[in-house]
């Protein structure tokens, strides 16, 4: 059975500076993660959460200008990482 590559990607982007990363936000973010199979997480200023835990995504208590750390393993990653930047700079309060 040959090693599976799996791909890990990275990516920086700052949540909008009218939004926090508050319930519906997080929420969004969220569902966007669930729907990639990549091992998915989201950082800021150190802390990391799994992307795909809406407890863990509010814990962050990410605020408006925030720049968030976006980081996905796996095959679809690539796509994963895309599909969140686009969310985050989405987002609206």
């Amino acid at each position: 059975m040959p090693a599976s590559s799996n791909p890990l990607s990275e990516v920086a982007v700052a949540l909008p500076t009218a939004v926090a990363l508050h319930a519906r936000p997080a929420a969004t973010f969220v569902k966007t993660a669930i729907r990639f199979k990549s091992k998915v997480s989201v950082g800021v200023d150190g802390k990391v959460a799994d992307a795909k835990s809406i407890l863990a995504v509010l814990a962050l208590g990410a605020t408006g200008g925030t720049m968030l750390t976006l980081r996905a393993e796996g095959d679809d990653a690539p796509d994963a990482l895309y599909a969140l930047a686009t969310c985050v700079t989405g987002l609206l309060e």
